[in-house]
Formats: structure tokens, sequence, C-alpha cells
């Protein structure tokens, strides 16, 4: 059939599971997170605010993760001539902060990850820990 891709996409199984590996990821180290987890085209699938996380980090988070999904890389990746451009054109959500990296399987982008509320290391260690629960592809 010449109409139709075959694809992949995250379960709920598997949102589920990024999601309490990065909120355990984050309690580990005592940084409560925002986390939020979109799906190839930027929808959010699933997110979570840990308690004393900032609440603007929620925002930042959905903004790591949409970017990390659509450019199939680390959102701190973008050029770093291009951020504000990229974030005045997108209304703020595309961002190139440390904590957005996009899901993989195979070689396949089926989604993203942004991690918000610790420093920029903290947030890309937390989205890495949920990736490998899932046994995505690590960079």
């Amino acid at each position: 059939m010449s109409h139709i891709l075959a694809s992949s996409v995250l379960s709920d199984k598997g949102v589920m599971t990024l999601l309490t590996s990065a909120i355990s990821a984050a309690a580990a180290m005592g940084q409560p997170q925002c986390i939020v987890i979109v799906d190839q085209s930027g929808m959010t699938l699933g997110s979570f605010r840990m308690r004393g996380s900032r609440f603007q980090s929620l925002k930042s988070a959905l903004a790591k993760a949409r970017t990390a999904a659509s450019i199939g890389a680390p959102s701190h990746s973008l050029p770093e001539h291009a951020r504000l451009l990229l974030a005045a054109a997108t209304q703020g959500e595309a961002t190139g902060l440390r904590g957005g990296l996009p899901i993989r399987f195979s070689g396949t982008v089926v989604g993203g990850i942004g991690v918000g509320s610790g420093s920029g290391e903290q947030d890309e260690q937390v989205a890495l820990a949920a990736l490998t629960a899932i046994g995505a592809d690590l960079e």
C-alpha cells in the first residue's frame, strides 16, 4: 500500500515508565522536577510536577521536550545564534535550554522528554535515567 506508512509510537505504559523513572531519579538526587513527555509531533502525552519544583519550569520542560522531538537531538544542541529567534518565532514553544532529549528507538524518533527545575545538568541526568528505563537509544 503506497498510501500509508508504518510508524512507531510510545505506549501508555512507556509514558508512565518514563514519568515514574524520571520522578525516581529526581527524588534520588534531591531535586524536585517538572517532567513532560511528548509524541513526535509535540503533543503532550504525560506530565508531572513534583512538589517543590518551580511551577514555571513546567513550561520550559514542555518547550524542551517539543524542541528535542522536533529536531531529533538534545534541546541544547540548537545553535546559539538561532535560539532567541526560534523562541520568538514559536512563542516560546522551542528552546535551547539543556534538559530536553529525543525519545528514539532504532534511530526512529517517537517523541521527546523535557525536564526542568534543576540545573541543566540535573535536568538532563533525569531525562537520561528515564530513557534508560524504557530501553530507548541514548545519544
